[in-house]
């Protein structure tokens, strides 16, 4: 019993980490490293079996390999169930699982978890938290739970 109260403690403080997949390579620089288009596996915390696959740039050059560089705002995301989908505890309607820095001070990539009650989906965006003209750049997806397991959620 000690060891299910640890590991759901654990999954509530530790947050979701990127697992890099690959890249390619999108501009050739002399110096530093080129700039990419990455992709990257998060596993959802609170929602065993379901992985959700980034896209997004990443900036090379001296910049790039030093940190300072500022990645463009455009990600896309591609949420599957790779396994029987498991969920432990009531979800929030809406919860953000995992945010990454993606430039030195301003901006962060975050993904978020919103529940489809009615259809027992789970839907997922991706977006950067730097508006630029009013409009971030987004994308969304979602992962059908099969009607068997219904979605616990949070009142």
């Amino acid at each position: 019993m000690k060891h299910v109260a640890l590991t759901l403690l654990l999954a509530a403080v530790v947050p979701a980490s990127a697992e890099p997949i690959g890249s390619v390579d999108t501009a050739f620089k002399l110096i530093g490293p080129d700039h990419k288009i990455v992709v990257d596996a998060y596993d959802d915390p609170k929602v065993g079996g379901v992985a959700c696959y980034v896209s997004r740039a990443k900036t090379g050059g001296i910049k790039g390999a030093i940190g300072l560089a500022e990645d463009k705002s455009e990600a896309s995301i591609a949420c599957r169930q790779v396994g029987p989908v498991t969920i432990s505890q009531p979800l929030p309607r809406q919860e953000e699982v995992f945010n990454e820095r993606i430039s030195l001070v301003f901006k962060r990539l975050r993904i978020v978890r919103m529940v489809d009650v009615q259809r027992n989906t789970l839907v997922y965006l991706t977006y950067s938290d730097r508006l630029i003209d009013g409009s971030p750049q987004n994308s969304v997806t979602a992962v059908p739970v099969p009607r068997e397991t219904a979605i616990p959620v949070r009142k």
